[in-house]
């Protein structure tokens, strides 16, 4: 009992320090962006919290299930913490023991040789990573189904046997004690993508949060200057956004639906770009950053991910959200794309798929 409130004191504490600093570092012109990316945060974090005393209540799970929850949820906190005090140390002591200032110079040569770069190489610089996340991720998936089928004669872990995520919640507070039937519905995989963009979200805050701060750094502050643009310099990089809206999506939706969004958000959205970069002519009149030809060729890489994923319904649902949402940001409305796009299409899915009970049907599957 002691080490259960241990941890969650520390989590608590770390959480509140967290939405603090979120808050305390945002660009205070933005007050969209703002407003949903805190309030996303929140609810995940504050939502963590009542999960970890919900497992508490249910003494069947003390021995597994919490202990392993507790760990992968403090222990990124910890090391990330002892990575900048101790990297801020060194810091600290060659620049104003040796009076040198080789972190300020090699910072200029990233910026400067980024600045050189085209606008069509930079656009994929900032993009790839994305990409390759999801690749990543999936392939993870694919060759684990097809190793969990191969030894157990069934995928038991990877699909969930319920994806009625509103559902699910709502059963916690309707019926008693059933916080275990909640869990395990889910599968392990659902756990793996969610704790992967918590662990991603928060080695992306101390990158950022340390970036703004003059006496505190962290050995990968050198990413901020390959990607970062001249107009995220006040607020939080794109990157930022996507590990928030992503950690987000995954924490509401199915494996499956939420790589639907991963792929959208990182292979359609540098479709839209880079098609639009290079032979786009027409601009979108509401948004004139933006052309119709980026768009359209978003949209049909958005489609194909989905319909593959999700099946038609789905597809047709998510690829129209893409383009809404694609064409009002950044302008008309400023918010990251990053953000937006994860964050409506998981709470689109989570709302159509209990008021309408509209499943989805993966091809993927059907190959396994």
């Amino acid at each position: 009992m002691a080490t259960f409130f241990g941890w969650f004191f520390v989590l608590l504490i770390s959480y509140f320090f967290i939405l603090f600093l979120y808050l305390n570092f945002s660009n205070k012109n933005v007050l969209y962006e703002n407003i949903i990316g805190f309030g996303a945060l929140f609810m995940i974090l504050i939502h963590i919290l009542l999960f970890l005393i919900l497992i508490f209540q249910d003494s069947t799970l003390h021995t597994s299930i919490l202990p392993l929850w507790l760990t992968t949820l403090g222990l990124p906190i910890i090391i990330f913490s002892i990575i900048i005090l101790f990297s801020s140390l060194i810091y600290v002591i060659i620049k104003f023991g040796f009076k040198s200032d080789v972190f300020g110079r090699y910072k200029a040569n990233m910026t400067e040789r980024m600045l050189k770069r085209s606008k069509i190489r930079n656009d994929i610089y900032r993009k790839l990573a994305h990409v390759l996340i999801f690749i990543t991720l999936f392939l993870l998936w694919y060759i684990g189904m097809i190793v969990v089928k191969d030894f157990s004669g069934s995928i038991q872990g990877m699909i969930p046997y319920e994806n009625n995520m509103l559902g699910l919640y709502l059963k916690l507070f309707t019926e008693q004690n059933t916080i275990s039937d909640v869990l395990f519905a889910l599968g392990w995989f659902y756990y793996l993508l969610f704790f992967f963009f918590y662990i991603f979200t928060l080695f992306m805050f101390a990158m950022e949060y340390t970036r703004k701060t003059k006496y505190f750094t962290f050995p990968f502050n050198f990413i901020c200057s390959i990607y970062l643009c001249d107009d995220e310099e006040e607020g939080y990089g794109a990157y930022m956004y996507f590990s928030l809206g992503q950690m987000f999506a995954s924490f509401l939706c199915p494996p499956m639906v939420y790589f639907a969004i991963l792929g959208m958000s990182s292979i359609a959205d540098l479709m839209t770009s880079q098609i639009g970069i290079r032979y786009g002519k027409r601009k979108i009149k509401i948004n004139g950053s933006k052309t119709w030809e980026g768009a359209l060729a978003g949209c049909i890489t958005c489609f194909i991910i989905c319909f593959f994923f999700v099946g038609l319904f789905w597809s047709l649902i998510f690829t129209s959200s893409f383009l809404i949402i694609d064409v009002i940001t950044k302008n008309p409305i400023n918010v990251s794309d990053n953000l937006l796009i994860p964050i409506c299409c998981a709470l689109i899915f989570v709302l159509i798929r209990y008021f309408f009970n509209s499943n989805y049907f993966t091809l993927f599957l059907a190959w396994i």
